[in-house]
Parts: structure tokens; C-alpha cells; sequence
């Protein structure tokens, strides 16, 4: 069974590929420069695609803020 995508999911996601608290992301914070890096992220399409998401890496490196992904994935 997967996991549904929340914003709660989405955020911890997130916090833990830069080793932060969930509560420390701000949305309008760009990710690349918080220390997210291809590999990660990488990571992060993978869960969230068998989670059920229609998402690439492009998507997200397009557009590097927790908002601009939590619009895209909810």
C-alpha cells in the first residue's frame, strides 16, 4: 500500500532530505539553496511517484519551493 501525498507527508518528505525539522521549511524557501541536491531529489520523485503522483524532475527542479511543490503534488 502507498502512502497518500499530503502537505504533511509532502513537507516531512522533504525535512528529511535536508536533515531539518518539518516545522524549519518555509514555502517560498528555494530548496537548492537549503541543500537539496539531483540525488535527493531524485529520491523524492521516485517515493512520491509510487505514491501515485504524476511528477518528474523537471517539474520540481523547475520550480524549487516547498509551496510550488506542494501545489503540484496536492
Amino acid at each position: 500500500m502507498t502512502e497518500v501525498l499530503t502537505d504533511t507527508v509532502i513537507r516531512a518528505d522533504v525535512a528529511e532530505m535536508l536533515h531539518r525539522l518539518p516545522t524549519e521549511l518555509q514555502n517560498d524557501e528555494d530548496l537548492f539553496e537549503a541543500g537539496m541536491e539531483s540525488m535527493r531529489l531524485m529520491t523524492l520523485v521516485e517515493r512520491w511517484r509510487e505514491a501515485g503522483a504524476d511528477v518528474s524532475f523537471i517539474d520540481l527542479a523547475g520550480n524549487p519551493t516547498l509551496g510550488d511543490w506542494l501545489t503540484l503534488l496536492t
